[in-house]
C-alpha cells in the first residue's frame, strides 16, 4: 500500500477532507496497519466498581455514572440493571463524574508522546442518549422520550455538560477528534420517533459538534443499527465520520450515492453478513466494493471489529479483510 512518505496523522487529515490521500486510512490492531492513536480516561483513583457475581451466576458491577449493570456471559457488553437517577427528583442532586479532572488523562498524554505520527482521537464517556438512557434505564427512558419532553431535556442539560468540558480537555491535549457511541438503531429503523430525535437530540449535536469544531477537531460517531432517518441531520450537525460495523444494513451503493464526499466512513466489512460467512470470495468482493464506492479520494477508513468471538469470527476471515483492506486501498 502506497503512502510511506506521509504520516498516519496526514494521510488521516487527507481522508477527512477528502484530499486525494495515497490510500485509505487503517485501522487494524494485532501489530496491523494503524493510523489511529485513541486516547480515553483513566477511571477516578478511588473508583470503585464494586464488582462481584452472584450466586446465580450473574455479574454485577457499577459504573462511574452511578448505574450498575449486569451480565450472565462474558462476551456481551451487558446491561444497566439499576440507574443511578431511579427518581426525577434526584436529578438536581445528582453528581456526576469529574471528566475535566485532568489527571485522568495522564495516559493519554502519554499516548501522545508515543505516537507522535498518528491521528488522534479523544473517545468520549457519551452522549445525551447513550448516557440518559443508562441513568433512567432503557424501558423507562424511552417512554419519556415520548411522553415527557422537559424531563429529557433537563437530563440532557446535564450530561451536555459533562461531555463539553470533555472536548475542551481533549481539544487543550492536542488532539484531532473526538468520538463517541450512540446506538440509535435496530436493524429496521431508529429506535425512537425521528422527530423526537430532532426536537430533543439534535441541540445536543449542534451544540457539541460545534464546541468541538471550534477548537478545530473533528467529530466520529459510533452507531449501530438502522439510521437513515437521522443521517442527514447527524451531518448538517457537523458529524464528520460515521463508524458503521454494518455497512451493509444500509446498503453500500445507498452509502455512496447519498455520502460519498460528504462524510467519511469507518468500517470493517459487514459483520453479520458478510464477515461471519468464512467465504474469502466474498469478503475480499466487499473490501474491494467499499473502497472503490466509499473511498476513492478519501472518505473511507477501513477497520477490523474488535471482538471476533462475539461474532464467531475466525482471526483468519479477519486477516482475509485486512489484506484486501491493503492490497485495494491504494490510490
Amino acid at each position: 500500500m502506497n503512502g510511506s512518505e506521509l504520516t498516519s496523522r496526514e494521510i488521516i487529515r487527507r481522508v477527512l477532507a477528502f484530499d486525494a490521500p495515497p490510500r485509505i486510512g487503517m485501522n487494524f490492531d494485532h501489530g496491523r496497519m494503524d493510523d489511529l492513536f485513541v486516547g480515553v480516561p483513566s477511571a477516578p483513583a478511588d473508583f470503585d466498581a464494586q464488582e462481584h457475581t452472584t450466586q446465580e451466576g450473574v455479574r454485577r458491577w457499577r459504573d462511574e455514572w452511578g448505574n450498575t449493570w449486569r451480565r450472565l456471559d462474558a462476551f456481551s457488553m451487558g446491561e444497566v440493571a439499576e440507574g443511578a437517577i431511579e427518581e426525577w427528583s434526584n436529578l438536581d442532586d445528582y453528581e456526576p463524574p469529574d471528566l475535566a479532572d485532568r489527571t485522568r488523562y495522564e495516559e493519554a498524554k502519554q499516548g501522545l508522546v508515543e505516537n507522535p505520527e498518528k491521528f488522534r482521537l479523544g473517545w468520549l464517556a457519551g452522549m445525551t442518549f447513550s448516557i440518559g438512557r443508562k441513568l433512567r434505564t432503557v424501558e423507562r427512558y424511552l417512554l419519556e422520550v415520548a411522553a415527557e419532553p422537559d424531563k429529557i431535556r433537563r437530563l440532557n442539560a446535564m450530561i451536555r455538560n459533562v461531555v463539553l468540558a470533555q472536548v475542551e480537555v481533549y481539544a487543550d491535549l492536542g488532539f484531532d477528534a473526538v468520538g463517541f457511541c450512540e446506538d440509535w438503531g435496530t436493524q429496521e429503523r431508529l429506535l425512537i420517533n425521528p422527530a423526537h430525535w430532532r426536537a430533543l437530540f439534535r441541540p445536543e449535536y449542534d451544540a457539541v459538534c460545534a464546541a468541538a469544531h471550534t477548537r478545530g477537531m473533528t467529530v466520529w460517531l459510533h452507531s449501530c443499527g438502522y439510521i437513515a432517518a437521522v443521517i442527514d441531520d447527524m451531518l448538517e450537525a457537523g458529524v464528520d465520520v460515521l463508524q458503521f460495523d454494518q455497512p451493509a444494513l444500509h446498503g453500500i451503493d445507498f452509502l455512496a450515492e447519498k455520502y460519498a464526499g460528504r462524510v467519511t466512513f469507518w468500517c470493517p466489512v459487514d459483520i453479520q453478513t458478510t464477515l461471519q460467512t468464512g467465504d474469502r470470495e466474498l469478503i475480499r468482493a466487499e473490501a474491494k466494493t467499499m473502497v472503490e464506492k466509499l473511498g476513492r479520494g478519501g472518505g473511507f477508513i477501513a477497520k477490523n471489529y474488535p471482538s471476533l468471538d462475539a461474532i464467531n469470527v475466525k482471526p483468519e476471515w479477519d486477516q482475509w479483510a485486512y489484506e484486501a483492506f491493503v492490497e485495494f486501498g491504494a490510490k
